[in-house]
Formats: C-alpha cells, sequence, structure tokens
C-alpha cells in the first residue's frame, strides 16, 4: 500500500515538474518577443537570483547593455527605466530556472530519506537533473551568440537548440512519470500506430525547430498574407542562397517550410485519429487519444492568426501577435505532448 501511495505522490511531484518547465519555455517565449533576452550580459548560477539593488548596479548593469549590438543599433533610445522593463523578464525567466532546481532537490532529498523511491526511479532521476543543468548552460551559450558588437539578436540555431533540448526534458520527464502511475492493463498493442505515432512526432519535431528559426529570424512579418505567400505560392528569392542558406538561413524559404510541415502535419494527425478511434480496449488511451486532433486544429489556427498580425509587431510592446505567438507555442508544446503521452501507452507486438 506504501508503494502505491509513494509512487502516486512522486508522479505527481514530477508532472508539478513537467507543468513548472512548460511555463519556463513560456517565459522564455515572452523573454524573446519583448526583446529582453540579451539584457543580462553575465551568467551568474547563484549570484545572479538577486537583481539589482541599488541605483549604481542598475547604471552599472545597463552600461553593460550599452557594449553590445543591439542596444547600439536598436535599442539606443532606451532610458533607464525600459533597461528595466527587459532586464526584469529575462531575470524572471531565469529566477523560475532556479526555482525549478529547488523544486527539484528540496523533493528528492525528502522522498530518498522516507525511501520513495524505488530502485529503478534514480537513475531517470539523476539524467533529469543532468539534462536540467544541461539545459541553463545551452540557454547561456545561446545568449552569449548575441552579445557582440555585430549581433543584434541571438543565433536562431541556437535558439532553436535550446527550445528543443527543453521539449526533450520536458517529454522525458512526462514520460518518466506516466511509468511511474499508468497501469500496464491500460496500455494497448498496435504496431502499425506505434510506428505511425512515431513518424508523427519526428515530423513535428522538426517543425518545432522551424518554429524557432521563424522566432529567431523574425521570419512571420515578411510574409503576413495567408493562405499566399506575398501572393505567391512558392517564394521567389531561392537562387539567391545555396541549398544549405535555404534551408537554415533563408527567412522566407524557412517560413514556406515551416507553413508546409504544418499542412502535412494536420493531414497525418487527422489519419492518425481515424486509426485511434478503432480502438476502444483502453480507457485513458481513449481520453488521450482526442488531444493530439483537438490540438492540431487550434494549432494551425493560431498559426494563421500569428501569420496575419505580424505586421502589427511593435518593438517593446506586448500587443495581438506576441499573445498569438505565445499560445501557438504553447498549443505547439501540448501537441508534442500528447502524442508522447499516447506513444507511451501504445505497445508492439513482440
Amino acid at each position: 500500500m506504501k508503494t502505491k501511495s509513494s509512487n502516486r505522490i512522486v508522479a505527481y511531484w514530477i508532472f508539478i515538474g513537467v507543468a513548472m518547465l512548460i511555463i519556463q519555455v513560456l517565459l522564455g517565449g515572452i523573454t524573446r518577443l519583448t526583446g529582453s533576452g540579451l539584457s543580462i550580459t553575465e551568467w551568474k548560477p547563484i549570484m545572479g537570483a538577486l537583481p539589482p539593488l541599488n541605483e549604481t548596479q542598475w547604471q552599472k548593469a545597463f552600461e553593460q547593455y550599452q557594449q553590445i549590438a543591439q542596444f547600439k543599433y536598436i535599442n539606443s533610445h532606451f532610458s533607464l527605466a525600459d533597461f528595466k522593463f527587459i532586464f526584469f523578464w529575462e531575470w524572471f525567466h531565469r529566477l523560475w530556472a532556479r526555482f525549478i532546481g529547488v523544486v527539484f532537490l528540496i523533493p528528492f532529498i525528502y522522498f530518498i530519506i522516507k525511501k520513495y523511491f524505488e530502485k529503478w526511479m534514480i537513475s531517470p532521476l539523476i539524467i533529469l537533473f543532468i539534462m536540467g543543468a544541461l539545459q541553463g548552460a545551452i540557454g547561456w551559450v545561446m545568449v552569449k551568440s548575441g552579445l557582440n558588437d555585430e549581433d543584434v539578436y541571438v543565433s536562431h540555431i541556437r535558439l532553436a537548440i535550446h527550445f528543443v533540448a527543453a521539449m526533450v526534458l520536458i517529454s522525458y520527464a512526462l514520460i518518466f512519470g506516466l511509468k511511474i502511475i499508468v497501469p500496464t492493463t491500460q496500455k494497448i498493442v498496435n504496431n502499425s500506430l506505434k510506428k505511425f505515432t512515431i513518424v508523427i512526432i519526428i515530423l513535428l519535431t522538426v517543425q518545432l525547430f522551424y518554429g524557432a528559426f521563424m522566432a529567431g529570424l523574425k521570419a512571420a512579418k515578411i510574409a503576413p498574407t495567408w493562405p499566399s505567400i506575398n501572393g505567391n505560392f512558392f517564394p521567389t528569392n531561392t537562387h539567391d542562397y545555396s541549398l544549405i542558406d535555404n534551408l537554415f538561413f533563408n527567412p522566407l524559404i524557412i517560413h514556406f517550410i515551416h507553413r508546409g510541415i504544418a499542412y502535412i502535419l494536420f493531414i497525418l494527425i487527422i489519419v492518425w485519429w481515424q486509426q485511434s478511434k478503432k480502438i476502444n480496449t483502453s480507457s485513458l488511451f481513449n481520453t488521450l487519444k482526442k488531444f493530439p486532433i483537438v490540438l492540431v486544429f487550434i494549432q494551425v489556427l493560431l498559426g494563421i492568426f500569428s501569420l496575419l498580425t505580424s505586421s502589427q509587431i511593435i518593438i517593446g510592446h506586448f500587443g495581438i501577435f506576441e499573445w498569438m505567438a505565445q499560445l501557438h507555442q504553447l498549443t505547439g508544446m501540448l501537441l508534442l505532448l500528447a502524442l508522447i503521452a499516447n506513444l507511451y501507452i501504445i505497445n508492439m507486438k513482440k
């Protein structure tokens, strides 16, 4: 009885961590949308938990920000009050990450003392801790890419790695929590659906990379039209770039690819839903299988609204486009997690 009870507590703790990590990614989105990501030019994992506490410290932080290209070429009009606004979001983003560490570490120690963990749980927990620490390091490497005299924003490639690494961490935590709490009787066996789900998840992961490319390159406002791309089906400036540059650096091609993958995912998930409806042997699967189809409809609509409102972007203002972009990111994350949860429930015949 104690094992069941302790397992439930550990699982809920893991799921709280999943929710906190989702919030962390959303805070990262707000940081990016408000142009706040480069406001803190130092990485102090311990002492950085405290913001500047007096006017002298604020002036020093502001002077450090004034040395980088983003201030010189975009925000040279900033007052100290403007700087404090963008500083807050980056500071809060980092503070929340530290808070997640505390929420992980203190219960971890308590559960060890109370012997809540089964032996098999220790390795996944250590991996979670390492992945969390690594995510912080990846975040700083990303920030450093914009702390110079040339780049006004962080590298979109590093931004994408930071985002997808966060989703790998969240997905791993979700699977771990499900493994603790979901009884084997709730699982189903279906080889074709398992393989199909894996294909969709792989394609969705590619889409998440391109979504981050879109964000990092501010590519939405390049073509704020739908269903056409500035009146065309296919972008016309591909000859100006090499194949690699088109795939990873040409904002218009990246925009086109992101749209195209969205359409493919939309169709694939409708087909997946039709196949999953035929399976009714698990009450948990009957519930979970509804989420991907609902979320993909919402995701596509939010993507379209984000495009159509991208021309209304005002630097330093959190308006309708920013809300659409944030909801679009959240729904994409939830779609991935819904598919991951379904994948966990589906087994294959040996």
